[in-house]
């Protein structure tokens, strides 16, 4: 018996750039940072200082690339044929679609003992899950507060505090001073990490602390560059399964742009840098600002809107007013209700817009209070302008409103036979009536 063929399913259709770029970020993902051994074939280096060459041993051969930053730290002078080991990031070359290692350092074979034991963790704890994508949190977008952990006498310290004072000045930022290198720096992170986590997890519930401690809703593990040696501290497996239980969004700012460590897989994410870490840390006020502008206009127009719509309603009654009639009664009421929802809904929008002035901690424009001073003024003309339509201003001009005994509005004399009863209302009250003899 043969089997039917299951029914071709469209593989899909990529761009080339970003499929170049897909392959990039799964090679990130998947390697980086990598360390490779190999022979050195083709060394070259450019007038821009960046070196071109290429890795290979028995079975296969890789592309390099070691930019300036990078060739300057060399000790010794690479040539073909030298056995070296290299540690780098694998990419995509998107111009020509190749494959290429981007080194960062280069040693002699027999070298990296410690980075090794880096890879070695690195893989361990990839494996156990400690890096799953699925498990990191995205930061807040306005934090209430940020939990900082780094040396006190650092450079790092300075550059992240001086950005978020740029950024946002109002955010409190509670300092948790940790070693960060040497022997005794993991446990002193560690113990600086547990602090945060208790004081987050206790302002996590309302009223558990009256205190002026701010509520932490984000983490910053920061530390400045420096070798391997340097940042081993942020290699350490219990430093990194803390950082994994942090009940609040943790980022790491480690380094330099081309250091990684545990600590930065281990984080909800990594910034290259201390002073990146802490502008991602929150928005610049300046775009809350525009966004407060933006909510301004949209309050003005709606203002403006409803002013228009009660202004034409307006026009609508005072075209049904030219004379008193037999709806006097019933127009009263409606205007008397048009007024009142009109005042009360400008009271509304003003205590609405208040109230948005308070929460964003921030003041409007002085032309929009100018603006509004106006919109008010206006309000109380049209209040003005329905007072003046009410019929009983017509009564005390001297017009009287004839009804009959059945309170239906009397304005022709063949209405009114001789000795129907009639009621005239006046300004200030009504008087009965008994029709003696009909005008002509």
């Amino acid at each position: 018996m043969f089997e039917r063929p299951e029914p071709a399913v469209s593989a899909r259709v990529w761009e080339v750039g970003a499929l170049c770029r897909a392959i990039a970020d799964a090679l990130q993902l998947r390697f980086n940072p990598v360390a490779v051994r190999g022979e050195v074939t083709g060394w070259s280096r450019a007038s821009s200082g960046h070196c071109y060459f290429s890795i290979k041993d028995a079975s296969g051969q890789l592309r390099c690339a070691m930019f300036r930053r990078a060739a300057d730290l060399l000790d010794f002078a690479p040539c073909d044929g030298q056995l070296v080991e290299l540690r780098g990031r694998l990419g995509v070359y998107e111009a020509r679609g190749d494959l290429q290692f981007i080194v960062e350092s280069m040693q002699r074979a027999g070298q990296g003992a410690l980075f090794e034991r880096f890879l070695r963790l690195k893989a361990r704890l990839d494996a156990e899950g400690l890096f799953d994508s699925a498990r990191k949190r995205a930061l807040p977008l306005q934090p209430r507060g940020i939990g900082l952990v780094t040396s006190p006498g650092a450079a790092a310290l300075h550059d992240v505090i001086t950005a978020l004072r740029r950024r946002v000045p109002h955010i409190p930022v509670l300092l948790v001073p940790a070693q960060v290198q040497g022997a005794t720096a993991p446990p002193s992170i560690i113990e600086a990490l547990e602090k945060l986590y208790l004081l987050a997890r206790a302002r996590a519930v309302p009223g558990a602390h009256p205190d002026q401690t701010p509520a932490i809703d984000v983490i910053a593990l920061v530390r400045g560059g420096g070798s391997i040696e340097d940042l081993w501290a942020f290699n350490d497996e219990q430093l990194a399964r803390t950082i994994v239980q942090s009940p609040v969004p943790l980022i790491s700012g480690i380094g330099h742009e081309t250091d990684f460590t545990i600590a930065d897989f281990c984080a909800d994410l990594r910034a290259p840098t201390p002073t990146a870490a802490a502008e991602l840390l929150a928005q610049p006020r300046d775009m809350w600002l525009g966004a407060l502008d933006r909510l301004a206009g949209r309050i003005r127009d709606a203002v403006q809107r409803q002013l228009d719509a009660r202004q034409q309603r307006l026009d609508q009654a005072a075209a049904r007013l030219g004379r008193p009639s037999g709806r006097v009664t019933h127009q009263q009421m409606q205007l008397a209700q048009l007024a009142q929802r009109m005042r009360h809904g400008a009271q509304l929008n003003l205590q609405h817009r208040a109230q948005a002035r308070q929460a964003l901690q921030v003041q409007l424009p002085a032309a929009w209070q100018r603006h509004l001073a106006r919109q008010a003024d206006r309000l109380e003309r049209a209040a003005l302008r329905l007072e003046l339509l009410d019929p009983r201003l017509v009564l005390q001009r001297g017009y009287v409103l004839l009804t009959s005994a059945g309170g239906q509005a009397v304005t022709q004399v063949r209405q009114a036979r001789p000795g129907d009863a009639l009621r005239a209302t006046l300004a200030d009250g009504t008087i009965d009536l008994t029709v003696a003899r009909p005008g002509v």
